[in-house]
């Protein structure tokens, strides 16, 4: 008898990562939290998840981007993220954008804009070797967050 092995292969892409920061801003939906979800990876393996959580710990300060950092940081035993990226449903605001210059992160990959808060309306320039571009995953990330605001509205 010969035993046949056949792999999927996954394709550990920009879009794979983001679909798990989605799965983050989901759990911050489900628990009434701003739906913002993030990840940091480091050669294709995850070493940090989170999703905001500023009403659960009540500190406006405990945004998905800061949660990830702080995780990944302690993940790496050290202040510095080179090497890793980060995936974030929404664009960091400025003061998630401070936090990721002082990261030293390789880069940033984020879903949907941020109009009102977003790093890149202020002109906030992140860490001068760090990249970031965002859309990945824009539809989704939006329909999430608008969502949230209407089911806050009604």
């Amino acid at each position: 008898m010969v035993l046949v092995f056949v792999f999927l292969s996954m394709e550990l892409d920009d879009t794979y990562f983001m679909q798990q920061a989605m799965a983050e801003a989901q759990k911050a939906f489900d628990a009434d939290e701003v739906p913002v979800g993030a990840v940091v990876v480091v050669a294709d393996r995850i070493i940090a998840r989170a999703h905001n959580l500023t009403e659960r710990l009540k500190d406006v300060t405990a945004h998905a981007e800061m949660q990830a950092i702080t995780s990944a940081a302690n993940f790496l035993n050290g202040k510095y993220l080179t090497g890793c990226t980060l995936y974030v449903t929404l664009e960091p605001c400025i003061m998630c954008a401070g936090a990721l210059v002082w990261s030293k992160l390789d880069r940033i990959v984020f879903a949907a804009s941020d109009a009102h808060r977003g790093y890149q309306k202020a002109g906030i320039s992140l860490h001068p070797k760090t990249t970031s571009h965002g859309g990945v995953l824009e539809y989704e990330a939006k329909a999430l967050l608008d969502a949230f605001f209407a089911k806050k509205r009604a």
